[in-house]
């Protein structure tokens, strides 16, 4: 029989603590069945439904080199924004 797990996890989304058996494994780099040296994030169930179905493209990437020297909120909003744009367009309002 398996173990039960009792360990406690905080949800990245919403700072919710829970036990990890009521959690969502979050993997970030999308394959958490390559369990070979990896510590996951978790979620509650109610952000996981939350979550957009939609493909992130090289979102993950994108944040990681913006955070890149530890920048404060609002100079690493900057450099999304300026990035975002200078990739991918000016983003139109529908």
């Amino acid at each position: 029989m398996w173990p039960f797990r009792t360990s406690s996890v905080v949800c990245l989304a919403c700072g919710t603590e829970l036990s990890q058996s009521m959690a969502r494994e979050y993997d970030k780099y999308g394959d958490r069945w390559d369990r070979a040296n990896k510590t996951f994030e978790h979620l509650c169930k109610g952000c996981h439904s939350d979550l957009c179905p939609q493909p992130r493209g090289e979102l993950e990437k994108l944040l990681g080199e913006l955070e890149a020297g530890n920048p404060s909120q609002a100079e690493f909003l900057s450099r999304y924004v300026a990035t975002v744009d200078d990739r991918y367009g000016p983003l139109e309002e529908s």
